[in-house]
């Protein structure tokens, strides 16, 4: 059995919810691992993060997201605000915040990125919903080497998180035979 492990690196917009559409990138790795027949897994290790698969929509807006990314924005915009202050959810609590503002600095940076540079950074309640609605990671079959999505399946990455600009990892891992 063959385990093929590779990490994309993506760098997130920062004033928005970004969006990623890695499909390519992911037939790629699948490629390079020689799966014929099997499983990938693409995962977010992030928790404000997610993975998702989706029709590709041909239309976008003027910042570029397709229209459904825009729709889908829209509903979760109103099942889950954006967090813009400080006591409009319960998290980040007062143990919550002082566990990230007096993290060792050595144990705060990824990628070269503070996880938390100032206070303001940890008002990102509905990143972390999102997150957990949406889902971290996504599984597809691999048979005769190709990934089994259809013609108009594709997978994104998307950081819900609007706060900062930072870059996320994404995990592939392919098995099989």
């Amino acid at each position: 059995m063959i385990v093929y492990n590779d990490t994309l690196i993506i760098t997130s917009v920062g004033n928005r919810v970004s969006y990623h559409e890695i499909t390519d990138q992911i037939r790629e790795i699948v490629k390079k691992s020689k799966v014929k027949n099997g499983l990938c897994v693409v995962s977010s290790p992030h928790t404000t993060c997610s993975v998702f698969f989706e029709e590709y929509s041909h239309d976008r807006n003027y910042a570029g997201d397709e229209y459904l990314q825009v729709d889908l924005n829209n509903v979760l915009e109103k099942v889950v605000p954006r967090c813009l202050s400080e006591g409009q959810y319960y998290h980040p609590g007062p143990e919550h915040t002082k566990f990230g503002i007096e993290l060792p600095k050595e144990e705060m940076s990824t990628e070269g990125t503070d996880l938390v540079p100032d206070k303001r950074s940890l008002l990102n309640t509905e990143a972390h919903i999102k997150g957990t609605l949406i889902g971290s990671s996504e599984t597809f079959i691999i048979e005769d080497s190709e990934l089994q999505i259809g013609k108009v399946g594709y997978i994104y990455f998307v950081d819900w998180d609007q706060n900062r600009e930072r870059n996320r990892q994404c995990k592939v891992q392919v098995l099989g035979e």
